[in-house]
């Protein structure tokens, strides 16, 4: 698979982060985490292809994941916000709020699946209050 492959090598660039959760040793779910090299936008990173494995749904899954690239972003990466998008009409809207996101935006109509066509939905997870500029006098 062409996107599985060119995900995992990209793990070499700096700030992208595969995250995988596991139920007793099985694949329950994995979450990619693009980071910026654009020093304009270093301080934010993209949320990619969150997926819960089918035989895991409701189990919790995708609520250790978010709660983990949170904490990484927040901790590990020390970052300011996360930014995702998702097709809307499935419902994700109502997760991602519950789990701290707020809705930014919308492209009407920006995707085009068999079944019609959905907007695509801005979403934006802001990690830390970031401070003001720094002064010191000497």
């Amino acid at each position: 698979m062409a996107s599985l492959d060119d995900m995992v090598q990209s793990l070499d660039e700096p700030g992208n982060w595969l995250l995988l959760a596991s139920i007793n040793g099985e694949l329950a779910g994995w979450l990619f985490l693009a980071g910026i090299a654009n020093e304009l936008t270093a301080h934010w990173a993209r949320v990619l292809r969150v997926q819960t494995a089918l035989s895991f749904r409701k189990c919790g899954v995708g609520r250790a994941l978010m709660d983990e690239v949170e904490r990484a972003a927040t901790e590990d990466l020390t970052l300011d916000q996360l930014h995702l998008e998702l097709r809307s009409g499935m419902g994700l809207e109502g997760f991602y709020k519950s789990c701290g996101w707020q809705e930014i935006g919308r492209w009407p109509k920006a995707l085009r699946f068999p079944d019609g066509d959905h907007d695509e939905v801005l979403m934006a997870l802001p990690l830390r209050q970031t401070s003001g500029p720094v002064v010191s006098a000497r």
